[in-house]
């Protein structure tokens, strides 16, 4: 596929998920807070409602050959770095990169200032740093780039996907009738 199509689905399904997440109200301080004070979890319902469409999503598409995933690099010491920094982030502003948008979006001030303003700082520090912090071992080696759970797949994906897609969708009705 040409890399003017890419862009183009990339960027209309970039603007639905940004509908979505703002139509489902996790775009909003307090519904970002309340999740991570184990209050309400929104959040949660979302985000593993949109890993269950796109995991199905892709194991129909993924054995016609016209998709091919493309993992990125990481390794667990640069994961975990990230992971605390992120949280960090997270419970101090209410918004992680992906609700940071959809607030911006919808006007926040406090999503452009904090978030939108934050990340493109901590984007530039980090790619003026990034030589500085591979050389003294802080970004380690790539450790994920060719791993993949589909490529480890030996038959169809849909004969592993849809079990696994099965028991989170029980696990989301059980915490949507204990009104969670």
């Amino acid at each position: 596929m040409n890399k003017r199509i890419q862009l183009i689905l990339g960027l209309l399904f970039g603007i639905i998920f940004g509908f979505l997440l703002q139509k489902s109200g996790v775009t909003t301080y307090e519904v970002m807070i309340n999740e991570l004070l184990l209050t309400d979890f929104t959040v949660l319902k979302v985000m593993l409602s949109a890993v269950i469409t796109t995991m199905l999503l892709i194991s129909v598409v993924l054995p016609s050959g016209s998709i091919k995933l493309q993992p990125k690099g990481g390794s667990l010491k640069s994961s975990i770095i990230g992971g605390l920094l992120f949280g960090v982030g997270m419970a101090t502003l209410g918004y992680c990169p992906g609700t940071v948008a959809g607030s911006v979006g919808s006007g926040n001030i406090d999503g452009f200032i904090g978030g939108f303003i934050g990340i493109t700082l901590g984007s530039g520090i980090f790619a003026a740093q990034y030589s500085r912090l591979k050389k003294s071992n802080i970004v380690a080696k790539d450790q994920f780039s060719e791993v993949s759970l589909f490529s480890k797949m030996k038959h169809h994906p849909l004969l592993y996907t849809i079990p696994f897609s099965a028991v989170l969708s029980l696990f989301l009705y059980f915490i949507e009738t204990k009104g969670l």
